[in-house]
């Protein structure tokens, strides 16, 4: 497999962003939360004074529809799942990823006109396969296929981050995406060690 550059991953980003937001329809998106009170653990970026960058909106709005993607995954199998270590796993997933979610959706709004509207949804994406995968799994295969169909979907997310942090120029956001890539790549690291 080739090896792609920070800036690779965001331009590819960016790309699809821009198409998702050509096929999907305003109703179809969910509305942002509102920005929390200034001077609050999770005021926007601009609360600082570091203005965002589109880059830095590129990644926000893409990692909403990563993280609204893992929650469906996530909340798709959490009934089935056999496995007491993959249950806590995956409701710890579903916790932090329902948190960053608020804050980036409460930040978009503070990033200037349009830049809520760039959500970037998985909805028509290849990973439509694994959600389906996943669907029609036989109870006994499901805690197999969710740490793959999981795996994976968690390791595009931490090269996504990882490249923002080399790229990003708000601080706030470089910060979250750190955070996001040493978070997803420790649950892969669970997840593929996992019997």
């Amino acid at each position: 497999m080739p090896r792609r550059t920070p800036l690779a991953f965001l331009v590819a980003a960016l790309l699809l962003t821009g198409a998702c937001a050509t096929t999907s329809t305003p109703s179809a998106r969910p509305q942002p939360a509102p920005a929390s009170p200034a001077g609050s653990a999770t005021a926007g970026p601009s609360a600082d004074g570091d203005a965002m960058s589109g880059i830095d909106v590129v990644f926000l709005s893409t990692m909403v529809g990563h993280s609204e993607r893992t929650l469906q995954i996530v909340r798709l199998a959490r009934d089935r799942v056999r496995d007491d270590a993959l249950r806590t796993l995956a409701a710890a997933i579903e916790a932090t990823e329902a948190d960053e979610l608020s804050v980036m959706r409460g930040w978009l709004p503070t990033a200037g006109p349009g830049a809520s509207a760039a959500a970037h949804h998985h909805d028509g994406h290849g990973d439509d396969a694994a959600l389906d995968r996943l669907r029609t799994a036989p109870d006994p295969d499901v805690d197999r296929v969710l740490r793959e169909v999981l795996a994976d979907h968690q390791r595009s997310a931490a090269d996504l981050a990882r490249a923002q942090v080399g790229v990003g120029r708000n601080e706030r956001v470089r910060d979250l995406a750190r955070r996001i890539e040493q978070s997803r790549t420790a649950e892969v690291e669970l997840l593929r060690g996992t019997p």
